[in-house]
């Protein structure tokens, strides 16, 4: 889903001036290359050809892969573009590769400004169809997933397309009860806003855009950032950064607060609360204020940005105010933030099991991050998953819990090392994972220290969105048979990626030409074998993601192939064959019975069933009777698991959600680190809220923050059910000494009770 939400409480340092948004008078300003950009895609083009694991040469069958990504990229579901319009750049075709030796990006461009065009003929379009009523009785269907269809053959084809699009649209809000003079001005400002921020795409965008369809054409995991993006990577990765604390979300033509992060300047002054906009922005004590009112959300983070001990003044119009209520100004002093959302936590839950309770400690982990700056600087306390979560292992072990699980569900990966170190949490000494370069030399990186932070029984929960640096923890806690791994099989990417600097290289005084994250390395398990493209395999399997066919390493055409190298030298701690057939007998039979379980798996068929149909009916009665029969489902759901949900499937949206989708504008890879989850949550394979038509910046923040809470207070069945098989096991090994000699390590294994 694109988003519209920026954590910017990432406020950190800025390098780049906040560049004007464009003025809203008819058609945008066309936009050109730079010569700085030229000359950054000629560095590109050289450490991609020469330096990649996977080199490949640019040239005009690269250039065709660059081209048809680029597209994708503007208009992937073929909303804009007719099939005209591909013939008339068809001759640019097998030239980009030319573009880049040249240094002249003007073909690119040129196709942006097309798209731009397009863009606004079809929002205008759209309007008007406004003015007129649908009929909703006709037997007609609407096709939402149009990723895989052919272009339109011309412009009375896009017509009708976008009149089924916008007939849809009213009908959701109509279904949703709102009167039609609502619908109407809804959707008009749905569709002006949606023009509004393809207008405000600039130059570095479209280049960044065109870098990275280059990048992804030569192998999946390879991209460019541009300083900005660059920026963003790095906060994400060290939780960290220096500025006011507030999570930022465009609402209208307004930057809202979405949210105050505890212990930042913005929570200590007591003076902004979620729903306060900001409409201008001054820069110290004295600095002039600049009206912010219609700015690309980045661009307002960028002038609220800054180091620790400066000083930004916000004039503010509180959220209870009007388009004309007071305007309230606030200084705040910009100081270091942590950024927890994204930290290692944990939790208790109590298994019941008969006349006994096991307590089953969590440690949920949703990235591998480090402050890598900070490490090198040699600052002893350095943020880290690994000390996060040895503090974390502390604690529950002070709790009395009787086993631990992991739970990597969605995380994405990260930092290599953190991989490692976290895995020697969990063993005495020993190689972790096999990195082998493009020139075939293998190297291993093995946790070193002397003992482990746990030896108790341990469960590693993943899902498909687990991938990278989760599947080198995952393999190598397998590989040792050091714990179970419950869940479904993983992402499956075997690749390392290096951050480098472009400006480095060129000894650019300022940021200028940005990053490229290069893939340079594949990693394999220690017995050998590879997580490409096949993951890590649970030996407990949940159903979790409806889309699983559909997301993954496997999902790319250009991914590399599964292979093998030779094991390294090591010796498992534990052999858990013994009691997986036991563990799988125990979860079949415990679930068979349970109504929430059986639920949860009727709605991975159901979402499965949905996704495969890609098109919705615009008849009215139909659209009722399909709504009122998924609500009674979902009611019945509900009511039998009291508030549980399949929680969490990255890549599966009911068809609702994925019509959520319909009317917002392409960010066009823009600032893609550091963008916060909307409220409209996609996560979950098949129970959603009911459905109100309207895009999560359409809604009060108030509303959608309530929405959010809805969610969180569900219970998540899946991290309940790994639990429970841990907890099983905990049965198991303390009733059988031999057993738990056999899956447990020697110290865990000599203190059963």
């Amino acid at each position: 889903m694109r988003r519209f939400f920026l954590v910017v409480a990432l406020l950190v340092v800025s390098g780049i001036a906040a560049a004007k948004p464009v003025a809203d008078s008819g058609m945008p300003l066309v936009l050109k290359p730079t010569a700085d950009q030229a000359e950054a895609a000629m560095w590109a083009m050289r450490f991609l050809s020469r330096f990649h694991y996977k080199p490949v040469p640019l040239d005009d069958a690269m250039s065709e892969k660059i081209f048809d990504g680029f597209l994708d990229s503007l208009d992937g579901d073929h909303l804009f573009f007719t099939q005209a319009d591909i013939d008339t750049f068809a001759s640019v075709r097998d030239k980009l590769d030319d573009a880049v030796f040249e240094r002249d990006l003007s073909a690119p461009f040129a196709i942006f400004a097309l798209y731009q065009q397009r863009v606004a003929e079809r929002l205008d379009f759209s309007r008007t169809l406004l003015s007129k009523p649908f009929d909703f009785s006709k037997q007609e269907s609407y096709e939402y997933d149009r990723e895989k269809a052919p272009w339109a053959k011309n412009s009375a084809e896009l017509d009708d397309l976008w009149r089924k699009r916008v007939k849809n649209d009213w009908l959701r809000l109509k279904l949703a009860n709102k009167p039609a003079k609502d619908i109407r001005e809804t959707l008009d400002k749905r569709y002006s806003n949606y023009l509004d921020r393809v207008r405000q795409l600039n130059s570095e965008d479209v280049f960044q855009t065109f870098m990275n369809a280059y990048a992804t054409a030569i192998e999946p995991h390879t991209n460019y950032l541009s300083p900005r993006a660059s920026e963003n990577f790095d906060i994400a990765m060290r939780l960290s950064l220096e500025g006011i604390g507030a999570v930022l979300q465009r609402l209208d033509e307004y930057t809202a607060i979405r949210e105050i992060i505890p212990g930042g300047p913005a929570a200590k002054s007591g003076k902004l609360n979620p729903g306060d906009r900001i409409v201008g922005v001054g820069q110290g004590a004295d600095g002039p204020i600049v009206d912010v009112i219609g700015w690309r959300l980045d661009d307002v983070v960028d002038k609220i940005r800054g180091a620790k001990g400066t000083v930004v003044r916000l004039e503010v119009l509180p959220d209870a105010a009007g388009p004309d209520g007071k305007h309230e100004m606030l200084t705040l002093t910009r100081n270091k933030v942590s950024v927890e959302e994204q930290a290692a936590k944990k939790s208790v839950i109590d298994v019941k099991n008969g006349d006994s309770t096991r307590r089953i400690g969590v440690i949920t982990l949703p990235t591998f991050y480090q402050d890598f700056d900070a490490r090198r600087r040699g600052d002893e306390d350095y943020k880290s998953a690994t000390r996060d979560v040895e503090r974390l292992l502390g604690e529950l072990k002070d709790e009395k819990v009787d086993g631990v699980v992991v739970d990597l569900r969605n995380n994405g990966g990260g930092s290599l090392d953190e991989a490692t170190d976290l895995t020697g949490l969990f063993i005495d000494k020993g190689p972790v994972v096999q990195i082998r370069d493009a020139s075939g030399r293998v190297e291993e990186k093995s946790d070193r220290r002397a003992g482990a932070a746990w030896t108790g029984p341990l469960a590693v929960l993943v899902n498909r969105a687990s991938a990278s640096a989760s599947e080198i923890f995952a393999a190598a806690i397998q590989d040792y048979g050091r714990g179970v791994i419950i869940g479904e099989p993983t992402f499956g990417k075997g690749t390392v990626q290096n951050l480098l600097n472009m400006d480095d290289m060129a000894r650019n005084e300022k940021p200028t030409f940005g990053d490229l994250k290069m893939t340079v390395q594949q990693f394999f398990r220690i017995n050998g074998g590879s997580t490409q493209l096949r993951g890590v395999t649970p030996e407990i399997s949940f159903p979790l993601t409806a889309a699983s066919d559909e997301f993954g390493e496997s999902s790319y055409d250009n991914a590399l192939p599964w292979t093998s190298i030779q094991k390294a030298d090591y010796q498992p701690v534990a052999d858990l064959k013994p009691v997986i057939p036991m563990l799988i007998a125990r979860h079949e039979a415990r679930t068979a019975k349970d109504p929430e379980w059986k639920g949860f798996e009727e709605d991975i068929v159901e979402a499965k069933r949905i996704r495969a149909e890609k098109t919705i009916s615009l008849n009215e009665q139909v659209r009722i009777k399909e709504r009122d029969e998924q609500e009674a489902k979902r009611k019945s759901r509900e009511a039998l698991a009291g508030g549980a949900f399949p929680n969490q499937d990255p890549a599966a949206k009911t068809r609702e959600e994925l019509l959520k989708d319909t009317g917002k504008a392409p960010q066009l890879n823009t600032a893609s680190a550091g963008v916060n989850a909307s409220g409209d949550d996609d996560s979950a394979a098949a129970v959603t809220l009911e459905d109100d038509g309207l895009q999560a910046d359409e809604r009060s923040i108030a509303k959608d923050l309530a929405r959010e809470e809805q969610r969180k207070a569900r219970r998540d069945i899946i991290l309940n059910e790994a639990a429970q098989v841990l907890s099983d096991e905990i049965d198991l090994i303390r009733s059988n000494t031999k057993l738990a000699a056999q899956i447990l390590p020697h110290e865990a294994a000599a203190n059963v009770d």
